[in-house]
């Protein structure tokens, strides 16, 4: 069998996974909990929280007995969140250390749910079948080529939807994404990829048995993100 090179995608996800098991680490710690941060952080945060609670809305209020993905658990809220409505969830992150943070906070409670902490490749097709995957701000580092050729792997393996988050491709994003590209890579985080709406919704298209839902832009301070839905059809 021949040996499988390794894809851009792959390449990203390992400078992902040192990134936020490294420098940013307590940082990320920080941004996702009640620690007080700075003036620009702390609308990051506010825009999280609301990006996270539109993505629960769109999942069913009632999801016992349901398998829910969340692809890029970080430090773990939504997981959480989805197994309090009583959601089976796997909760994967590239970063162990965030993975760990997220075990370590689990609340000893969360009524009928179970949540199965994992460190690795969200697209691990070892990790089963889902009838919900989401990925909150987990695929906003890639090129749309790689981000519509994760969700088509995703896909293969969700029965119902995918919920996840892009950055949209405005011009105050572009000139930041222009300007951070001028910078060492040692004293920058991995680049958000922005993504044009019109040409991501040409390439999911393509996908067959799934058509785009409901989709939402939140914007707070330096945290522009957009989500989108994928339903199953057929």
């Amino acid at each position: 069998m021949a040996t499988r090179l390794p894809s851009e995608y792959d390449h990203r996800r390992e400078a992902l996974a040192t990134y936020f098991d490294s420098t940013a680490r307590q940082a990320w710690i920080d941004l996702t909990s009640d620690t007080k941060v700075s003036g620009i952080r702390a609308t990051v945060r506010a825009g999280r929280d609301a990006m996270r609670g539109t993505l629960m809305d769109w999942l069913p209020t009632d999801l016992r007995r349901t398998s829910v993905l969340d692809a890029g658990c970080g430090t773990g809220s939504l997981a959480v969140a989805a197994a309090c409505r009583g959601a089976e969830v796997t909760g994967i992150d590239v970063a162990a250390g965030l993975v760990e943070v997220a075990r370590e906070r689990t609340p000893s409670f969360i009524g009928h749910g179970r949540i199965h902490w994992r460190s690795g490749d969200m697209l691990d097709p070892s990790l089963g079948i889902f009838a919900h995957v989401v990925a909150m701000d987990s695929l906003i580092h890639y090129q749309p080529e790689d981000l519509v050729d994760a969700l088509s792997q995703l896909a293969a393996r969700t029965t119902h939807s995918i919920l996840f988050t892009y950055a949209p491709r405005t011009t105050l994003l572009a000139t930041m994404h222009t300007i951070g590209k001028a910078f060492p890579k040692s004293d920058r985080s991995p680049a958000i990829v922005p993504v044009a709406e019109d040409d991501l919704h040409q390439r999911l298209a393509s996908l067959p048995g799934w058509s785009i839902g409901r989709t939402q832009r939140i914007s707070s301070g330096f945290y522009k993100s957009q989500a989108l839905e994928l339903v199953r059809h057929g």
